[in-house]
């Protein structure tokens, strides 16, 4: 409860009294002379309110019990109806805003919290655990989701859900390329979304480096996330691809050495870091060591797709551009936002290609 003006905190404290008191609650008071009150209710079932008052016009009840069932969460709903009915009774012309936010569930068999990336924290519809598994490297959850169907999250980041086509048509191009008889690399992209993709497109040969070395989520997105993989992880070669379950940067050394190249390099192995200490980061250092070997090995008239991060981290974003500047070729580049269902947040990607230089 918000107020327009400064509210006397014994006058709130007696009006909800009663309230909690024909609940059998046991009333524990603190109060300091500027700061308000802090009141606990507690149950016998264990079950306990706060109810902070704070005398410039702000009250708070926050209530937690264990409830695994309707009937509790009923209880909850009606304690707090009367909370409400009871201040607006009492303050109607003079509180500014009442806002109640829906349970937060802890605990639970199911997580269905994850943060997005710039630290918001979404509920989603997660109603199985399809997998969940902790490899070498880190822990690898598929869950499922009733509007966004299996999700691939890896140590606690949402990388792709079976929703997802448009994260993988934007780090191709936004069906503006043209793919046959093409050589392309994709770095990373263990989730097969892309290779799937690609593959439909008749390229002369995609190599994948699933550089995160976790055959781990290669097992667990062919059998659980089939929509958005289809086959093509089955066997790590096929007729126009192979998938190398190496580290990237080993591969991409070996490649530039060789003279390899390639017409297209996806880079699916990390967003551009939120850090804003792009010297300090190690994350930074990867970026730029993976974007200059790409560029050794990107045919002069190639073209390099990469996601970059969601559209609120404008600080990330700009220190990624200035990266750009700094490699051992110049470049340019093109940007474009999408929304990815599953992140619930628009989403930056990159297009980069060779600066042409007059002869």
């Amino acid at each position: 409860f918000s107020f327009n003006l400064a509210v006397d905190c014994n006058a709130v404290l007696k009006a909800l009294q009663p309230i909690f008191q024909e609940q059998g609650m046991t009333e524990t008071v603190h109060n300091w002379e500027d700061h308000g009150y802090l009141v606990t209710y507690i149950k016998k079932n264990g079950s306990f309110a706060n109810l902070r008052i704070h005398p410039h016009g702000l009250v708070l009840v926050d209530l937690q019990s264990y409830n695994d069932h309707l009937k509790g969460r009923e209880e909850v709903d009606q304690l707090l109806n009367k909370v409400e009915e009871r201040m607006k009774e009492l303050f109607h012309g003079n509180i500014k805003r009442v806002k109640r936010l829906p349970a937060i569930l802890r605990g639970g068999v199911i997580d269905r919290y994850w943060p997005t990336a710039d630290g918001r924290l979404v509920e989603y519809d997660i109603d199985e655990v399809v997998y969940d598994e902790d490899s070498p490297f880190q822990n690898i959850k598929i869950l499922h989701s009733k509007q966004f169907g299996n999700i691939l999250i890896l140590s606690g980041d949402v990388n792709l859900a079976e929703s997802d086509l448009a994260y993988t048509q934007a780090i191709m191009g936004s069906g503006k390329e043209d793919y046959t008889g093409k050589e392309v690399l994709i770095l990373g992209g263990g989730d097969g979304g892309i290779l799937y993709e690609i593959v439909k497109l008749k390229p002369k040969m995609v190599t994948m480096v699933a550089s995160n070395i976790d055959q781990m989520v290669i097992d667990g997105c062919k059998k659980h996330m089939r929509k958005t993989c289809g086959d093509v992880l089955d066997n790590l070669k096929g007729e126009c691809y192979q998938v190398l379950i190496e580290d990237c940067i080993p591969v991409l050394k070996r490649y530039a050495k060789e003279g390899r190249m390639f017409d297209y390099v996806i880079n699916d192995l990390t967003a551009v870091p939120i850090s804003t200490s792009p010297e300090e980061d190690s994350t930074w250092e990867f970026l730029r060591l993976i974007l200059d070997l790409s560029m050794k090995v990107l045919k002069q008239d190639g073209k390099y797709f990469t996601q970059g991060n969601c559209i609120n981290l404008t600080d990330a974003l700009t220190l990624y551009e200035e990266q750009l500047s700094r490699l051992y070729c110049p470049v340019e580049f093109s940007k474009e936002t999408v929304c990815v269902p599953s992140y619930m947040e628009l989403w930056v990607f990159y297009t980069i290609w060779k600066k042409q230089t007059d002869i």
